[in-house]
C-alpha cells in the first residue's frame, strides 16, 4: 500500500500536464506582416506511411501533410533548400496548427526579415483519440518513425530539399515540442538541429480527478472511435495510454490504463515514465550533443514552464549547448510570433545551406 500511495504522490494529473495544449484550439495573435514579404506556396498531399500500417485502432497510415515552399522555390529550378519539419500539438491537426501559428505569413516574415530560405514540412497527427504523442505503439502506429523516416524519406524524394542530416531540423510546439525532444533524442542521424517550444509531457504523470468513474466511462466504449464523445480530459489520457501502454490482447482499446479501480498501476506507471524525456535524457547524452543547436522556450505564465526549465538544467548538466528562453506569454499567446521572431531565424543559423 505504502508503494501505491508512493506512485500516487510522484505522480501529477495528466490532465494538468496536457491541459495547456487545450488553448491551442483558440484564436492566436499574429505578428505584423512584414512590409514587402514574398509570397509562400503551401501545398496540401497525402504520405502514406509504412510504420503506420496495421494500427490496431485503426488510424490511417495516409496522412495529411502541408509543404511549405519558399518564395523562391518555383523560380529557382535547380536550387535546393533545407527542410524543417515542424510538428503540431495534441487536440489539432495541421490545417489547425498553420492557423494557430499562422502560416504561411510568419514564415514569409521570417524570410522578408533575413531569414535564408527553407522548405517547411508541417504533418498531421491526429488520431482517433485526438494525437499520437508522435510515439511508437502498435495500438498507433509508429509515428516516430513515421517522422523520421518513411516522411523524410518522401519529401526528399518529392521535393529539392538537401538531403543531408545537417541541412534537416526538426521544430514542434507543446505535444509537437515533446515529439520533438523524444524523436530528437534518438535520431540524430536524420536531424542536424531541434528547437523544443513549450514541450508537454516531458515528466511522468498519472491521471488524477475521479480515475475510477474514468475507468467505468473507458470501459463502455465499443470502439476507439467512441472516444469522440469523451471529455478533452479523457480523451488526453486514452492517447497517453494508446502511446505509452499499448496491449495488443485487450480490445476494442488495445491499451492499459494506469489505474485500476481508481488506485495507480505502478508497472503502467513505470511504461509511462520510460517515455518522459526527464527519464530518457541520461541515455541520449552522446546523441544530443551531434547537434549543431538546440532552441528550447517557453512562455512566463505557461504551466509547462517548470518541466522546460528542468529539461534546461539537464542539458547544462551535461554540457550539451542549447538556446533556452522564457518569454512573456501563455502556452500560445506568442507562438506565432515565436516562429516568424526566432524559430525561422534559428533554422537560418543552425542549419547548412548550399
Amino acid at each position: 500500500m505504502k508503494k501505491v500511495r508512493s506512485v500516487r504522490a510522484a505522480a501529477a494529473t495528466l490532465l494538468a500536464l496536457l491541459a495547456p495544449a487545450a488553448a491551442a484550439q483558440v484564436s492566436t495573435p499574429a505578428p505584423p506582416a512584414v512590409a514587402g514579404a514574398k509570397a509562400a506556396v503551401v501545398e496540401r498531399i497525402t504520405v502514406h506511411g509504412r510504420s503506420l500500417e496495421g494500427s490496431l485502432e485503426g488510424d490511417s497510415a495516409d496522412r495529411t501533410v502541408l509543404v511549405v515552399l519558399p518564395p523562391s522555390y518555383r523560380s529557382s529550378p535547380k536550387r535546393r533548400y533545407p527542410a524543417v519539419y515542424a510538428l503540431h500539438g495534441y487536440s489539432i491537426g495541421a490545417e489547425q496548427w498553420t492557423r494557430e501559428i499562422h502560416v504561411p505569413q510568419t514564415i514569409e516574415g521570417a524570410f522578408a526579415q533575413g531569414a535564408r530560405e527553407m522548405i517547411v514540412v508541417l504533418p498531421d497527427s491526429k488520431t482517433a483519440h485526438n494525437g499520437s504523442m508522435y510515439s511508437s505503439s502498435v495500438t498507433t502506429g509508429d509515428f516516430e518513425r513515421f517522422v523520421a523516416r518513411d516522411l523524410v524519406a518522401y519529401i526528399d524524394s518529392h521535393y529539392r530539399t538537401v538531403a543531408d542530416r545537417n541541412s534537416r531540423g526538426l521544430a514542434g510546439h507543446s505535444m509537437g515540442g515533446y515529439g520533438t525532444a523524444r524523436i530528437g533524442m534518438k535520431h540524430p542521424e536524420t536531424f542536424g538541429a531541434l528547437y523544443i517550444m513549450s514541450p508537454c509531457c516531458l515528466s511522468a504523470r498519472t491521471p488524477g480527478g475521479d480515475a475510477a468513474a474514468d475507468e467505468k466511462t473507458f470501459a463502455a466504449l465499443r470502439s476507439p472511435a467512441d472516444s469522440a464523445t469523451l471529455s478533452w480530459g479523457q480523451r488526453a489520457q486514452l492517447a497517453a495510454a494508446a502511446a505509452w501502454s499499448p496491449n495488443p490482447t485487450k480490445p476494442p482499446l488495445f491499451l492499459d490504463l494506469p489505474t485500476e479501480n481508481g488506485q495507480p498501476r505502478p508497472e503502467v506507471v513505470a511504461r509511462w515514465a520510460a517515455n518522459a524525456p526527464l527519464a530518457m535524457v541520461d541515455q541520449y547524452v552522446g546523441n544530443l550533443r551531434q547537434y549543431r543547436a538546440i532552441g528550447l522556450d517557453v512562455g512566463d505564465r505557461d504551466g509547462l514552464k517548470a518541466d522546460a526549465q528542468t529539461l534546461h538544467a539537464a542539458l547544462d548538466r551535461y554540457g550539451i549547448r542549447h538556446d533556452f528562453a522564457v518569454y512573456p506569454g501563455d502556452h500560445v499567446s506568442g507562438v506565432a510570433t515565436r516562429v516568424q521572431e526566432q524559430v525561422i531565424p534559428f533554422f537560418s543559423r543552425a542549419l547548412v545551406f548550399p
